[in-house]
């Protein structure tokens, strides 16, 4: 029997793959009958349970960025990239703290139905709506070209072990992933997305830790035998700051720490959960989920680079075939289809936040700062707004040439840059005010994007959005003190109170 199924691996592989997409298609249907108004298409309503909110944090967090990217910053880099592995544990507690209640209670009291709605709202200012939604748009580019990409990449491995498919460039793969994300999203909004993050993360969970085990058996010694064969041929890559070095992982554990609370397709699910009392729940099930699997990112990476140095795997032609390649060639056939049907379906709930998001900020909350209301008939305008979306970030996600993980780590970081100051600052701090908050996020997106489109490299690998993230906090925190504090209204100020 497992001679039959490991000569059959790549179809078992497709069937479990396809299976998991048929589900997927499935809920969105479903979710399509749930959606009825743009407050359940961008915020499911205000009625989701704790385990279904929790889950879906640590999982729009790992998506296509963990599971691709990260195991490929590991083959390419060391063990750099587990700063951003340990530091994510603490960014949830620390997002948890400063906006689980405190964004759940702005939707109570305003009836938000999105971040830049909350920000509009706490500072009695449309230009600072107007500027975070900026921010999310533009960040949506890098962040969803990310999961688009690594679908392709995912594919494409998938689609090259059949002769009759070889064909699919990773451009074909692209479209192909493209088309499939519009038309899950355009269905199901939200919902799809964080009712599929629950299935997916209870399977990842338990695939993460199976995959760890593979890795470990995959090699003599195991763990021992990786370092060992890694030491000897890059002893930097296995030291506490891998090849990146001492100032780029410090950066990365910077702008990783304090960016999960600026991150809107993280904190916008905290707006979402049915009960206020049930915020203390969610952070023990992000924590516990995101730290499961994170074993995947880190095993994969470290035994596809000891594999390769040994001379047993060929050496890989992208870092962001490290994933697919191991579960292709060292994993069992049922778990590798598990695994891809799970990662499939992570990209895909995940990318369906991001372009709920844009979505949001190109029909309701741009508009609501240029005229004072929103689009009518906004949950038609929204779904047009997901194809747009979906398209230019594809385009973005070819364009960039980049690994899927420092795309993500882009969009990551022009989030944290824009947000972090104005939501998880000015939320809980009385004396920030409007101006402080516009400038901060103005002056992060020109810093950010002037330093990526023209190439800037900063000394000893400090990454660019940490840079853009210090910047924005000293403006935000020297304008907020220079003026003399403005007053909040009631209701705004008796939620930052609780």
């Amino acid at each position: 029997m497992d001679t039959w199924m490991h000569e059959q691996r790549s179809t078992i592989i497709l069937v479990c793959v396809g299976l998991y997409m048929l589900m997927c298609i499935g809920v969105g249907f479903w979710a399509l009958r749930q959606t009825k108004t743009s407050k359940d298409f961008f915020m499911a309503g205000h009625r989701l349970g704790i385990f279904v909110t929790g889950v879906a944090v640590f999982s729009s967090t790992m998506s296509g960025f963990g599971f691709v990217g990260g195991p490929g910053l590991v083959y390419r880099m060391g063990v750099s990239s587990l700063w951003m592995v340990i530091c994510t544990p603490i960014s949830f507690c620390l997002s948890h703290y400063l906006l689980a209640k405190r964004l759940r209670l702005f939707a109570a009291v305003r009836g938000t139905i999105s971040l830049p709605d909350a920000v509009a709202s706490r500072y009695d200012n449309r230009a600072s709506g107007f500027l975070s939604a900026l921010a999310i748009l533009l960040g949506v580019m890098g962040y969803l070209g990310t999961q688009i990409l690594a679908m392709a990449h995912v594919l494409r491995s998938l689609l090259l072990d059949f002769e009759g498919l070889r064909f699919m460039s990773l451009e074909w793969c692209v479209a192909v992933s493209c088309a499939v994300l519009v038309f899950y999203c355009t269905t199901g909004g939200i919902i799809a997305s964080v009712y599929t993050d629950l299935v997916q993360g209870f399977v990842m969970m338990i695939a993460a830790i199976l995959v760890f085990f593979a890795a470990i058996n995959a090699i003599d010694g195991g763990f021992y035998g990786m370092a060992n064969t890694i030491v000897k041929h890059d002893p930097e890559a296995i030291g506490p700051w891998g090849t990146l070095g001492i100032f780029g992982c410090l950066s990365w554990f910077f702008v990783f720490t304090l960016g999960a609370s600026g991150q809107p397709h993280v904190v916008t699910k905290m707006m979402m959960y049915k009960n206020l009392r049930d915020a203390k729940h969610l952070l023990p099930i992000s924590v516990f989920g995101y730290a499961i699997c994170a074993l995947l990112w880190i095993s994969i990476g470290l035994v596809m680079r000891a594999l390769v140095i040994q001379g047993v795997h060929s050496p890989l032609a992208n870092a962001d075939e490290a994933a697919p390649q191991f579960l292709q060639h060292y994993a069992h056939p049922l778990l590798a289809g598990i695994v891809f049907a799970g990662l499939m379906a992570a990209i895909m709930s995940t990318a369906d936040s991001f372009l709920n998001i844009g979505a949001a900020a190109i029909v309701h909350d741009i508009p609501r700062a240029l005229r004072g209301r929103s689009l009518s008939n906004e949950l038609a305008w929204a779904r047009t707004a997901t194809v747009v979306i979906a398209v230019a970030a594809s385009f973005f996600a070819l364009k960039a040439g980049k690994l899927v993980a420092l795309l993500g780590a882009f969009g990551w970081g022009t989030f944290a840059a824009a947000l972090v100051p104005a939501v998880a600052i000015g939320f809980n701090w009385k004396r920030a005010t409007a101006l402080a908050a516009n400038v901060a996020i103005a002056t992060s997106l020109i810093v950010n994007f002037s330093l990526e489109l023209f190439g800037v490299r900063i000394p000893f690998g400090i990454d660019k959005g940490a840079a853009a993230l210090l910047i924005s906090l000293t403006l935000f925190f020297t304008l907020s003190l220079a003026a003399p504090p403005k007053p909040i209204a009631r209701d705004i100020e008796t939620a930052m109170d609780v």
